[in-house]
């Protein structure tokens, strides 16, 4: 088997998430669905646009990034 530079990609299979939230935070993802929409002419459902948001949030987080370096 050769060597090649790249790696094994990583396993990128969906996993289903179910969860709870206030009605306020529901309105919040529906008003920046909608931003979105208005931004880049394109509708994307709020449960399409949560995951980026919280990946968004993960990675901007320094304090959490440094922990999870340490760990």
């Amino acid at each position: 088997m050769s060597t090649i530079k790249l790696a094994k990609l990583p396993d990128k299979t969906p996993i289903k998430l179910t969860i709870m939230m206030t009605p306020d935070l529901q309105q919040s993802l529906q008003d920046y669905a909608a931003a979105y929409a208005t931004t880049y002419g394109l509708d994307v459902p709020v449960t399409e646009l949560v995951p980026a948001i919280l990946s968004a949030f993960l990675e901007g987080d320094r304090g959490f990034q440094r922990q999870r370096a340490r760990n």
